[in-house]
């Protein structure tokens, strides 16, 4: 197995660099590649703040690519359910700290506007 960083993520679903795109995609399409929850967060903020997508656009395509067949991500359960609160408008980066603390009963944040997606969840996301 091989583990990929961030610029193999991003290169494979944008393909701006045909050089780097075709070397991404030929690695990826072998299979049997890791993708880790960190480089998925950095994927994450890379396709929002340098190529401009939207966050359900991301999200969209995290899905599919870690759907792809021999790709292997870290946590798929962890991925699968931040990306589901990120689809219903929570930042990725918190969702994934949410889903990373569910063994926990309240998570503290300064964060007002992760206070205010996170009502109803669980563990309970409170002002600290």
């Amino acid at each position: 197995m091989k583990a990929i960083d961030t610029n193999v993520v991003v290169r494979y679903l944008i393909g701006d660099d045909p050089r780097q795109a075709a070397k991404a995609k030929a690695a990826v399409d072998q299979g049997d590649v890791f993708v880790g929850t960190t480089v998925l967060l950095e994927s994450d903020w890379v396709l929002r703040s340098v190529y401009g997508l939207a966050s359900d656009e991301v999200a969209a395509a995290l899905r599919a690519f870690s759907g792809l067949p021999g790709v292997t991500v870290e946590d798929p359960s962890l991925l699968m359910a931040a990306l589901d609160r990120t689809e219903m408008g929570m930042d990725f980066a918190d969702a994934l700290h949410l889903g990373a603390a569910a063994h926990c009963e309240t998570m503290l944040t300064f964060d007002r506007g992760f206070v205010r997606s996170a009502k109803g969840t669980s563990p309970e996301v409170t002002e600290a």
